[in-house]
């Protein structure tokens, strides 16, 4: 039997919290960060860096249909003091270091900051996980949008892990989330549950499956209901983000 999504998020959190438990009480707590404020425009993408920081990644692509290539940046901290000593399972050495992302617009003039997070792609909090942003393609930009994937994957504490991907548009004066797609899988088990929610259109799919077979064992398809989309600076940590997606 498929774990509906809900309960199978909330076991997914506590098996994590339980293994961070263990592992933090080994490592201690990651200093605290102050985010620097970012300039509001600059020639250069590099103008927006700030000291201390670098451009991890970068992806290009009109944004605001002017026929200019914008940039979604994120930024990286290197501080030796977010480099903690791990005596628990993981890396010896786990890196703490936040990001930040950066939605940089081009004009004639060079580019202008439209908008800045600290909490969709969440600090490293757990030497057991993956890198939350993996691989090329993590950030991208296409068709006018732009898209974040986070991935999730525990090397011990937990047999599921998954993949979301959160898709933003420039509308009303900000960049709202326009699509939300998120695929869970049991490692041990095969059982995968697959959502796909497209909110200017109001409607969402959930398939339930299996890692084995090509073919879902179960595809609903839904409609949500009439709200404003969130912004980005709505949307906060993007594993605790609810996608409003009905289960049954």
């Amino acid at each position: 039997m498929s774990t509906p999504l809900p309960a199978m998020r909330a076991l997914v959190a506590s098996l994590l919290v339980a293994c961070c438990a263990t592992v933090s009480a080994e490592e201690g707590d990651p200093p605290e960060v102050t985010y620097p404020a970012l300039p509001a425009r600059g020639a250069t993408a590099d103008v927006f860096v700030p000291a201390g920081w670098a451009i991890e990644m970068r992806a290009a692509g009109d944004l605001d249909k002017d026929g200019r290539d914008d940039l979604v940046v994120v930024l990286r901290m290197h501080d030796a003091a977010n480099v903690l000593h791990n005596d628990g399972m993981g890396p010896d050495e786990f890196d703490t270091n936040p990001r930040m992302l950066a939605v940089l617009l081009a004009d004639a003039d060079g580019y202008r900051l439209a908008a800045e997070d600290h909490a969709l792609v969440p600090r490293p909090d757990n030497p057991v996980m993956d890198d939350y942003l993996d691989g090329d393609g993590a950030v991208s930009v296409q068709r006018g949008a732009f898209s974040v994937r986070l991935h999730a994957w525990a090397s011990a504490g937990t047999w599921y892990t998954s993949g979301t991907t959160f898709t933003f548009r420039r509308q009303d004066g900000c960049f709202r989330l326009i699509g939300y797609d998120r695929t869970e899988l049991h490692r041990a088990s095969g059982e995968m549950t697959t959502i796909s929610a497209n909110y200017p259109a109001r409607r969402a799919t959930v398939e339930l499956g299996n890692m084995e077979s090509d073919t879902p064992s179960k595809t609903r398809t839904l409609r949500l209901q009439a709200k404003p989309m969130p912004c980005l600076a709505d949307i906060g940590n993007g594993f605790d983000f609810d996608p409003g997606i009905p289960t049954e």
